[in-house]
């Protein structure tokens, strides 16, 4: 067994682990935030003594040899007790809820309180693999392809992201769910690391069993602690369109202090998974973020596979880069591009499939240079590819100019058809001349 103890102040917080298979060995840590300082200290005592001895601070084999020891005491022992110990410093949900779900005696429809009906707006209650029942929403928009799962901050619920979620499907004309963890909102259980992969991976099953979404077709987005099941869920879906990162953190430990390594009781590992997605990642950071630096956004974007033009706002803070007018342009932007090179790579792969059997569609190599969000206007396609614009979404600025070639041609290639047909062909010359000898034998 191992004995934990955490203690928290003003000054810090501090670690205490002792064995009882072992009591000779006994791990202290503690971590001060303020003054970015960390002190680790192993002891080693005799089981009849009660006094201890300080590892000499050169003694750095010593110090890693004890690790050492830690860490196959810890992966054989400790369990579950390292998620129920970051529940505890890192989840925050709002007490009380800011909304309350009633069922509509007419309809039968789950509603939110105190916010009015909307004919586009789904309220539900899912099933998690871990035994809780989560509150969603859904939110549709006519005629989008794209769907966006948003999974929120911490100390947030789905009621005070309501009008944000709607707001957003308007702007970027996307389908759009957010969630409530376990433990937050009306959601029943309680926070945990393990709960968030659990509840987003509900989220994402009511999407493509419910709405019918497509994994080709879904954005991942995940703010602050939302980017911890966001990054995890992404590095499981290899054909997921793209993800976006809003003031992500490395690890959970790392907001409280820089480690240069992921120790065993740090949650949502970021830095170690980020590398495994596969889709574009598009990473929103606040310069003056006081709560997760922003070193934290820049670092995960240089280890993404596929970098998209991340969007750093001078000034900005943790809770208000939705403040910014470049907020919402730059995230139209990424939605547009995704949705472009989605439908151009689908339409290569048909053209390959059909040629030369199938194929996976290709993706961009792990060194390619980031992708740049400037909408730039593209060089006509040559005329084998003019006729085959169908399927294709375009914006209504670019509508004009990318379909005026195409149509001339096909509206020649329409009028060729109606000449031919109003052409008299021989059988229907031969048809009136028959005709017309037989009202020639009636008239005599």
């Amino acid at each position: 067994m191992i004995s934990f103890c955490i203690l928290m102040s003003e000054k810090g917080i501090n670690f205490r682990l002792q064995s009882s298979h072992r009591p000779s060995l006994s791990l202290s840590l503690s971590i001060s935030p303020k003054q970015k300082r960390r002190n680790v200290s192993s002891q080693s005592s005799s089981p009849s003594s009660s006094s201890s001895l300080k590892l000499p601070a050169t003694s750095e084999s010593k110090k890693e040899r004890d690790f050492g020891e830690w860490d196959s005491v810890l992966d054989r022992e400790m369990g579950g007790v390292t998620s129920s110990m970051a529940a505890k410093l890192a989840f925050f949900p709002p007490n009380p809820p800011s909304y309350k779900i009633t069922r509509d005696e007419a309809t039968e429809l789950l509603l939110m309180d105190p916010f009015p009906h909307r004919e586009n707006v789904d309220v539900l209650r899912l099933p998690t693999r871990r035994g809780n029942e989560i509150v969603a929403m859904y939110v549709r928009y006519p005629m989008a392809v794209t769907t966006l799962l948003y999974s929120h901050g911490n100390a947030a619920d789905i009621g005070q992201m309501y009008e944000l979620f709607v707001e957003l499907s308007i702007h970027l004309r996307v389908n759009l769910m957010g969630y409530d963890y376990s433990g937050y909102g009306q959601s029943s259980g309680k926070p945990s690391e393990q709960n968030t992969y659990a509840d987003i991976e509900a989220a994402y099953k009511c999407l493509e069993e419910t709405y019918g979404a497509k994994q080709e077709n879904i954005i991942l987005y995940g703010q602050s602690v939302g980017s911890g099941p966001t990054v995890d869920l992404a590095t499981r879906l290899p054909r997921l369109r793209a993800s976006i990162l809003h003031s992500p953190i490395l690890s959970g430990l790392r907001v409280m202090y820089p480690v240069k390594r992921t120790y065993w009781f740090d949650i949502y590992k970021n830095i170690d998974k980020i590398s495994l997605v596969r889709c574009p990642v598009l990473v929103i950071h606040g310069t003056a973020d006081d709560v997760v630096d922003f070193s934290h956004g820049k670092q995960l974007w240089e280890l993404c596979q596929e970098k998209y033009e991340p969007l750093w706002l001078k000034g900005g803070n943790h809770c208000d880069l939705e403040l910014f007018p470049e907020y919402i342009g730059h995230l139209k932007k990424f939605v547009n591009a995704v949705e472009k090179s989605a439908s151009k790579r689908n339409s290569s792969f048909s053209r390959r499939s059909v040629e030369g059997g199938s194929e996976q569609p290709p993706r961009h190599s792990v060194d390619a240079p980031p992708r740049k969000s400037k909408d730039g206007r593209e060089k006509p396609r040559k005329s084998v590819d003019r006729l085959r614009f169908q399927g294709y979404k375009l914006s209504h600025v670019e509508r004009p100019e990318k379909l005026k070639i195409p149509f001339e041609e096909m509206e020649k290639a329409r009028r060729s058809v109606d000449i031919y047909r109003d052409k008299p062909q021989p059988m229907e010359r031969a048809r009136k001349s028959v005709d017309w000898l037989d009202r020639s034998r009636a008239t005599d």
